[in-house]
């Protein structure tokens, strides 16, 4: 792909702050969010309407949604799993609604206790309460691998992606690598099948994680494939309760640096986004990663003792 520019989606104050058991303070939460406004940071899943419950650390989104939309410019996503939660978003003038759905049927269960064509129906609900203007994206949850039963057979996942796109195609299609097993090779092959198949969606995203080291390379990979929407989590910040020994995402900071040095733009300010990315490796309980952190913060310590 031969584009000068890619649009990242910081997903950590959502995906990144929601497996932490100790509730994050909201405006701890909030001074998050403006370091990595500050950074350049500009789309972010910044929190989910899901059951306080069953997450509590995510039961102050109707709080934070407000505050995020005090940033000018800044386009904020919130995730729903359900028609119920995405009224309750709405309600909360959320305008960018991110619903998720797994392609393995174990693992929809586990997540939203449906089966996916029941999560396909509930989309159709969703997208038929959306006031003029709203979007939404699509996450496609085990699009490649599932951590109950394995590698998904590619074919159930292009299946889903077709029920959905008759739904509504106007949608952002985010294809995810839940379990962070999927490598390089079968996230472009399954980008170009489904970009060839479904030629009426127009926008597609990847959400990978980085549990065996390939954050990046898969990343790269969903890129040269022609996505160019691509989400990560400062700090590598994250872990799925749903998907045991998964990682956080594939970290911000490691993409912003690795675009850079190809000359490929994410307007990002990479030293500020570091400065977020270590307030967000000292939360208490947070799993974090990614190497271009460390790698950097060595380099400037032997530059001050040199």
């Amino acid at each position: 792909m031969s584009a000068a520019s890619v649009s990242i989606v910081e997903v950590g104050p959502r995906d990144g702050f929601q497996p932490i058991n100790q509730f994050i303070p909201t405006e701890q939460k909030a001074g998050l969010i403006d370091l990595l406004y500050d950074a350049g940071i500009r789309r972010m899943e910044a929190t989910a309407f899901v059951s306080p419950r069953a997450v509590p650390q995510m039961a102050d989104a109707p709080e934070l949604l407000a505050y995020c939309a005090t940033k000018p410019g800044l386009d904020v996503q919130v995730l729903v799993p359900s028609q119920r939660q995405a009224e309750r978003a709405l309600a909360a003038d959320a305008r960018h609604l991110a619903f998720v759905l797994s392609v393995s049927p174990k693992h929809n269960q586990s997540n939203v206790l449906r089966t996916p064509r029941e999560s396909v129906e509930d989309f159709r609900a969703i997208v038929a309460l959306l006031p003029e203007g709203t979007r939404i994206r699509l996450n496609l949850a085990t699009s490649f691998d599932c951590p109950f039963d394995g590698p998904v057979d590619p074919v159930a996942t292009l299946d889903i992606i077709g029920a959905l796109a008759a739904v509504s195609a106007e949608a952002e299609f985010c294809l995810c690598d839940t379990t962070g097993r999927v490598t390089p090779d079968k996230v472009g092959d399954l980008f170009q099948r489904a970009r060839r198949l479904f030629p009426q969606i127009r926008q597609w995203a990847f959400h990978g994680h980085d549990t065996y080291g390939l954050g990046v390379a898969n990343a790269l990979a969903a890129f040269n494939a022609g996505v160019a929407v691509i989400d990560s989590s400062f700090g590598g910040l994250g872990g799925c309760p749903f998907a045991p020994g998964a990682t956080g995402n594939v970290a911000t900071e490691d993409l912003v640096w690795t675009f850079g040095k190809m000359g490929i733009s994410t307007g990002i300010d990479l030293s500020r986004l570091l400065e977020a990315a270590g307030s967000a490796a000292t939360l208490p309980g947070a799993c974090v990663g990614g190497r271009v952190r460390d790698a950097l913060t060595a380099q400037a310590r032997r530059e001050e003792t040199a």
